[in-house]
């Protein structure tokens, strides 16, 4: 019901905002305000975008959570098609889900209602990853054939 309830209020309140924001300042701004927030708005969630994409790899390689930087991202990427529909209301919105706090503030709402009971990456639970050690060296090595002799040189 309540996405039924969505989906007849937003085109009734954008309609309204439009007619309202167009009355007061002309046709030709208007349509031009919508056109700039499009553009604003794309570049905005494609740099956003791609910054929560390397969150969500730097926390898969770490074996970490990604639980936030997932959400971040699909939060994003609703902004984008917010942005995209023509609208001062959606463009609102939108812009909004751009900022990190209120992306932070829905996902607590959310979180609130969904509980996770488990998270697995190839069929084990995930775990912190262990402490990084500073004294850790990795290198590679390769067998040397034993020499006649001690130390190994010749005399010819």
């Amino acid at each position: 019901m309540w996405l039924f309830a969505i989906f007849v209020a937003v085109p009734i309140i954008e309609i309204a905002l439009f007619i309202q924001v167009g009355g007061l300042i002309g046709l030709f701004p208007t349509l031009a305000i919508v056109v700039v927030t499009a553009a604003l708005g794309t570049y905005l969630v494609r740099k956003q975008g791609l910054a929560e994409l390397r969150r969500i790899q730097q926390s898969l390689d770490r074996l970490s959570n990604p639980t936030r930087p997932l959400a971040h991202g699909a939060m994003i990427l609703a902004s984008g098609l917010l942005l995209l529909t023509p609208g001062f209301f959606t463009d609102a919105v939108g812009f909004a889900l751009l900022v990190p706090g209120v992306r932070d503030a829905v996902m607590h709402h959310v979180r609130k209602r969904i509980e996770v009971k488990a998270f697995t990456v190839g069929g084990q639970p995930m775990r912190e990853p262990p402490p990084a050690r500073d004294d850790v060296v990795e290198g590679d090595y390769v067998e040397v054939p034993r020499h006649e002799g001690p130390s190994g040189w010749r005399r010819d």
